[in-house]
């Protein structure tokens, strides 16, 4: 997870994140396809109102996910043959991302999610909330269930990396704060596309466990299911003005492993494992988990 990205809270991203997103956007979505060619470098900047030098750091950005062949100097880059391949585990937001698109195409759609923020699923959920703006996908409801970690749990992270026992309170204030503000954005974003009438059901339920999260679960339509793990990194962050030495975890750029029902991808082996992770979240949100007052 990273922490210091941008909270959906109207800050602008960087011209780089901007061109990065919208691109991504539309090869995950299909508008772009594997073998297709981009804009040369001056277009995009014309498009995006903004200089080459931003374009070209998004599309090595893009690069390094995988996405785009070609970026060097010469002919405009094209979207990598493999780019919506699932042969080995990708960036969690781009995989997600693109499992979501795809899951929205079912009638009647369940997400269900551990995680420490939910600042990854706002994330990936974009490109399909676009794609039900524009009329290209149209589920009839949309099931959401998150659990995240309590308020009152003593967390092992996030710490001060001076604090080894864990004792000043700060680290997990500030990520309770963003576990809040990005719950309320993602029942937001969801709650908009049904007031729009664009999704006839809209459901989203957070409860929480009295756990520190060493992976995140994603379980789409009951049928797959990605899995990732929180890597602990050190970093320094800033907090009501000050500057903290933390024990971090991250999370959108650690790879997610996919996983699916049926024969055509994972075989057995999937099919249990799908079947295992629904019985283990299941048992956790009608056990110990308990409802989330945002307040």
């Amino acid at each position: 997870m990273n922490l210091d990205s941008p909270a959906p809270n109207g800050t602008r991203p960087s011209a780089r994140d901007r061109v990065a997103d919208a691109l991504r956007d539309r090869i995950l979505s299909g508008d772009l396809r594997p073998g297709a060619k981009l804009p040369t470098q001056h277009e995009l900047a014309e498009e995006f109102d903004t200089n080459r030098t931003a374009v070209r750091q998004a599309l090595d950005t893009l690069r390094r996910e995988g996405l785009l062949t070609g970026t060097g100097r010469g002919a405009p880059p094209t979207v990598a043959e493999r780019a919506l391949s699932h042969d080995a585990p990708r960036k969690a937001d781009i995989e997600l991302a693109d499992r979501l698109y795809e899951a929205f195409r079912a009638e009647h759609v369940t997400i269900d999610v551990f995680s420490l923020t939910t600042e990854t699923l706002n994330t990936a959920l974009a490109p399909s909330t676009i794609a039900i703006s524009r009329g290209e996908l149209s589920p009839r409801s949309i099931a959401v269930r998150v659990l995240l970690p309590s308020a009152d749990a003593r967390l092992a992270l996030p710490r001060l990396v001076s604090d080894p026992e864990g004792r000043d309170p700060r680290p997990l204030e500030r990520l309770h704060e963003l576990m809040h503000t990005y719950v309320s954005a993602l029942k937001g974003h969801l709650e908009t596309l049904r007031m729009r009438d664009l999704v006839a059901e809209v459901a989203v339920e957070i409860r929480t466990v009295p756990l520190t999260p060493t992976h995140k679960v994603y379980l789409l339509n009951g049928t797959e299911a990605l899995f990732g793990y929180y890597k602990v990194k050190p970093r320094t962050v800033r907090y009501k003005g000050e500057e903290m030495d933390i024990h971090d975890v991250v999370s959108i750029s650690t790879p997610l492993f996919h996983h699916a029902q049926g024969p055509d991808l994972h075989g057995e082996h999937g099919t249990a494992f799908v079947a295992e992770t629904r019985q283990w979240f299941d048992s956790l949100w009608s056990s110990i988990a308990q409802p989330l007052e945002l307040g």
